[in-house]
């Protein structure tokens, strides 16, 4: 355990910073109703992240060109025979393509193709968490400035709008902060697993959570629970570390949901 602790403990540290801030967020995709939209912007940082190689400019602001270029291309989207979760969920397939050939094409990044889909979280060092901690701060404390207004915007927009409140505005604030936050975590659990460290946590604690203060608290402790096991376990059974992360999610959320039903019956 000793030989491990020097590359587990930093990989560690960094899941339990992002899941500070993935849980609260994760909360509001959902009383927002925007899981396709999350999983939209999580496929677009796999091609923000390519652009990034291929230009040789830094990743975050590839991420941050492609989820304006996101937001533009859903804007003009906008069509009453479309559904918009069908439309979202083409642009996300396309995104993911796009990301993939522009990674083994155009870049000298094939053999990463796998870290950046399902993340490559054990990669990271001491030297990257100073970084990605004050990356996380800033997150929070911007989500905690808008997080009133979110609230009130998820609970009714026509009540929100009459308390003075810009629901476009704040619409572009909490897609600038989901695209933030998929630039931070693609490391962690990769392009195909964000959205999964940001909903199930909310999900599970949905399904335990007597109020929203009570469903944010449980959702942070849930993902902080995860991110323990998952890397731990991802070590012991030697497999991705965002697969395991997610998986550990995905287990207990079938489990508190099974559990829940079964009490229920009985």
């Amino acid at each position: 355990m000793n030989d491990w602790l020097p590359i587990i403990a930093p990989a560690w540290l960094a899941g339990s910073l992002l899941a500070l801030l993935s849980a609260p967020l994760g909360c509001l995709v959902l009383w927002r109703r925007m899981a396709f939209f999350a999983d939209t912007l999580a496929h677009g940082a796999l091609l923000g992240v390519a652009i990034g190689a291929w230009l040789s400019i830094p990743a975050d602001m590839g991420v941050g060109v492609v989820s304006i270029g996101v937001v533009i291309t859903l804007m003009f989207l906008q069509d009453k025979r479309l559904p918009s979760d069908a439309t979202l969920s083409v642009l996300a397939v396309s995104l993911l393509c796009l990301g993939l050939l522009t990674l083994t094409q155009l870049t000298q990044q094939q053999a990463n193709v796998l870290g950046f889909l399902f993340g490559s979280l054990l990669d990271m060092g001491w030297g990257d968490l100073p970084r990605l901690a004050v990356m996380v701060g800033a997150g929070v404390i911007f989500l905690a400035w808008i997080w009133q207004k979110q609230v009130k915007l998820a609970t009714s927009e026509a009540l929100a709008s009459i308390a003075g409140i810009n629901p476009k505005t704040e619409q572009l604030f909490f897609m600038g902060l989901l695209a933030g936050f998929c630039a931070v975590a693609i490391q962690a659990v990769g392009s195909l697993l964000i959205t999964g460290l940001l909903i199930l946590p909310a999900l599970i604690a949905r399904l335990l959570a007597h109020s929203p203060t009570q469903m944010v608290i449980f959702a942070m402790i849930i993902a902080q629970i995860a991110v323990t096991t998952g890397v731990w376990g991802s070590v012991w059974l030697d497999v991705q570390t965002g697969l395991a992360i997610v998986m550990t999610l995905a287990i207990g959320f079938f489990a508190v949901f099974g559990a829940g039903k079964v009490l229920g019956k009985s």
